[in-house]
C-alpha cells in the first residue's frame, strides 16, 4: 500500500478504502468547475460517484480547497465547486500556487493524475483527454495531460481525445511519449462525441481485466507513467463525427474572432458547441462520463482483485 502524502486531506471512507486494498477510483472536478453549466455539473458529479459505488469501487472526486488537496469530497463540497465563480482551473503548474495563496481549484486531467498517485490511487475516469490543440505546429499548445501521462503512474479512463483537439497528433505524441494507449471494445479509437475518428487503435482490450492485466505487466517492469483507456460512447449517445466535425469547426472560428487561447480554450469551446448544439452535446457528454465511470470501476475491482 502506498503511504498518502501528508499535505492531503482524504475522506474517511476513501482512506479506509486505500488502507484496506479495496477499488477506488478518482474523478476529476475542472469537469464539474469548467466543462459543464450549473446545475447539471453538480447533479452529473453526484450521480457519477453514485455509480462508482454501485458498481464496487469508493469515489474519490479531487479538487483543491481553500489551497488544500482533498481526495474525496462531500455534498457541499461539490455543490461549491459546481456554483463558486472563483474556482481556478488547476493543472499540475498550477497547484504550488493554489496551495500557497489558500484558494479553490477545480483539477484539470494532469492536475487529478498528480494527486491522485500521491493518494495511492490508481484508476482515474474522466470525460475527455486534453492533448494537441489544432494549430500547434505554430502555437505549440500542448497539453500538459500528456506529459503527465508519461510519468504519472496513473491508468485514466476517458472516451477519447476530446474531438477539439487533434486527435492524430495526439496520438503521435503518447507514442513519442510511451504511453500505452488501451480501447474497450473496438478497433478505431474514439473522438469523444462520436465513436469514430478515422485514427485506428493502438492496442485494443475487451474488458476490465485486460486493461488491469496490463497496468500489471507495465508497473511491473517497471515501466513509469500511466496507461489511456478510450471507451466509445455508447452508440445511442453519440453525435455521429459528420455532424459534430462542421459544429466544432464553427466552435473554433468563433474562438479566433474573440482571441481566446490557452488554458481558456477548451472551456470556451465545449460551452459554445453546448449553445450550436441546442444541448446535445452536453447530454452526450454526461452519457459518456457515465459509461466511463462504469468501466473505470470494473478497472479498480480487477486490478485490486
Amino acid at each position: 500500500m502506498t503511504t498518502p502524502h501528508p499535505m492531503l486531506r482524504i475522506t474517511d471512507e476513501v482512506a479506509a478504502a486505500l488502507r484496506d486494498g479495496r477499488p477506488v477510483v478518482a474523478l476529476e472536478s475542472t469537469i464539474i468547475s469548467h466543462g459543464m453549466p450549473y446545475p447539471q455539473n453538480v447533479a452529473m458529479a453526484t450521480e457519477v460517484e453514485g455509480i462508482v459505488r454501485e458498481h464496487g469501487a469508493v469515489p474519490a472526486t479531487i479538487a483543491v480547497l481553500d489551497g488544500v488537496p482533498r481526495i474525496g469530497l462531500d455534498a457541499d463540497d461539490l455543490e461549491l465547486l459546481a456554483s463558486h465563480g472563483g474556482v481556478a482551473k488547476v493543472s499540475v503548474r498550477d497547484l504550488p500556487y493554489v496551495v500557497a495563496r489558500g484558494v479553490h481549484g477545480a483539477t484539470t486531467v494532469a492536475a487529478t493524475m498528480r494527486l491522485a498517485a500521491l493518494a495511492g490511487i490508481r484508476v482515474f475516469v474522466t470525460g475527455g483527454l486534453g492533448g494537441v490543440h489544432r494549430g500547434a505546429p505554430e502555437s505549440f499548445d500542448v497539453s500538459a495531460d500528456l506529459t503527465e501521462l508519461s510519468q504519472t503512474d496513473v491508468t485514466v479512463v476517458s472516451a477519447g481525445v476530446k474531438s477539439i483537439l487533434d486527435i492524430g497528433l495526439t496520438l503521435e505524441k503518447l507514442e513519442t511519449l510511451g504511453v500505452p494507449v488501451l480501447v474497450e471494445g473496438s478497433d478505431e479509437f474514439p473522438s469523444f462525441f462520436s465513436r469514430s475518428s478515422g485514427f485506428a487503435a493502438p492496442m485494443r482490450v475487451d474488458g476490465a481485466e485486460q486493461v488491469a492485466a496490463v497496468m500489471r505487466a507495465k508497473w511491473d517492469l517497471g515501466i513509469a507513467g500511466g496507461v489511456v483507456v478510450a471507451q466509445p460512447i455508447p452508440v445511442e449517445d453519440e453525435i455521429p463525427a459528420a455532424e459534430i466535425d462542421g459544429i466544432i469547426a464553427q466552435a473554433l472560428a468563433d474562438m479566433d474572432d474573440l482571441g481566446i487561447t490557452g488554458k481558456d480554450a477548451t472551456p470556451y469551446l465545449l460551452g459554445r458547441i453546448v449553445e450550436i448544439t441546442g444541448g446535445a452535446s452536453l447530454t452526450a457528454n454526461i452519457a459518456l462520463v457515465r459509461a466511463n465511470a462504469r468501466l473505470g470501476a470494473a478497472i479498480a475491482r480487477a486490478y485490486a482483485g
